[in-house]
């Protein structure tokens, strides 16, 4: 089976070779500085990881640490591109230069463990608080395919008129009683020349009215 051949991408191509240039570049400013052998060589894959580890960083929350870290990691490799330019005379570096190169390893692992072990802040808690759901009301649903229940008849009990309680019983009176007030009422008659009233007879008394209305009767006091 046939694999089509995929055409080689421009941007790949170009970091392909800005890299290559870079690595030379770093390699040929450390050897100046007084870094010869493998130490040259591994200048480069320094500053190279630096600025990979700060640019991975950056991806995942932009804060002032990542930002410094990739300033400093871009700012070595090109310096290292202007000065082998012709603008240094590789044959007599400077001593601040040779300084700064001597230097850079603890700066690097500086940079690389802060970038690794400090908590980057997330484009998560950068981001707007969203907004509040709005409530939705709750409809409470009835049924209409069902008939309505009719109210229950009144039943004939219901109709009838309430019964009417009996009076209270007349409560019966002995005859002393009866006697003494009459004997009440015939003294008053001398006294005044009038009938005594039943109210004047329920006062002279002091009994309970059932029982004064009673006597009243008796004597046809009105």
């Amino acid at each position: 089976m046939n694999r089509p051949v995929r055409r080689p991408d421009a941007v790949l191509v170009q970091a392909v070779i800005a890299g290559a240039l870079s690595f030379a570049h770093l390699h040929d400013l450390a050897a100046a500085a007084g870094q010869s052998g493998w130490k040259a060589w591994a200048y480069p894959i320094s500053v190279d990881l630096l600025l990979v580890a700060a640019w991975r960083r950056l991806r995942i929350g932009r804060d002032g640490a990542s930002w410094t870290w990739f300033a400093i990691a871009l700012a070595a490799s090109l310096g290292a591109n202007v000065a082998t330019a012709g603008l240094l005379d590789l044959a007599h570096v400077p001593d601040w230069l040779r300084i700064l190169v001597a230097g850079w390893p603890a700066l690097a692992f500086l940079g690389g463990t802060l970038l690794v072990h400090t908590p980057a802040s997330t484009a998560a808690a950068e981001a707007p608080p969203l907004e509040p759901e709005l409530a939705v009301p709750e409809v409470e649903l009835h049924r209409t395919d069902t008939a309505p229940v009719p109210a229950p008849a009144s039943t004939p009990a219901e109709l009838a008129p309430a019964p009417v309680k009996p009076s209270a019983p007349v409560p019966a009176v002995p005859a002393a009683l009866v006697e003494h007030a009459r004997s009440i009422a015939d003294a008053h008659r001398k006294t005044t020349g009038e009938p005594i009233t039943a109210d004047t007879l329920t006062a002279r008394l002091g009994l309970p009215g059932p029982t004064c209305q009673a006597i009243a009767a008796q004597l046809e006091l009105t």
